[in-house]
């Protein structure tokens, strides 16, 4: 949890508005194997939102191998914006899963949830 700086208030989960403007929920990395991640913590993400995907691979954009820690012990890690326009789960480059897992696929640290549409 966190502070909401303009209610003051505490902040659960993010919500951002869909072309409908309904509600639409970030998802959850729900698991992270990418131990050597600065934001990885007993294979959970706790960066506040990552982001997933370039133009030829859906790798994890946030994954840095830093000595340093990263992010928020408290915090969940979420899906902020995904790239991959030919996924399956993404509509107007946001992911559209109920829940992410990030891991390596080769030598590079992917979303394992993505699917060609």
């Amino acid at each position: 949890m966190w502070k909401d700086r303009r209610g003051g208030g505490t902040v659960t989960s993010w919500t951002f508005p869909n072309a409908e403007a309904n509600p639409m929920d970030m998802p959850v990395v729900n698991r992270c194997t990418a131990e050597n991640c600065a934001y990885n913590q007993d294979l959970a993400c706790h960066a506040l939102a990552i982001t997933v995907g370039d133009p030829a691979h859906a790798q994890c954009d946030t994954f840095t191998s830093a000595t340093v820690r990263g992010g928020s012990p408290d915090a969940v890690g979420h899906v902020g914006a995904c790239k991959m326009a030919d996924c399956r789960h993404n509509v107007d480059l946001e992911c559209r899963a109920p829940g992410i897992t990030v891991g390596y696929q080769d030598d590079i640290v992917d979303c394992l949830t993505y699917q060609p549409a």
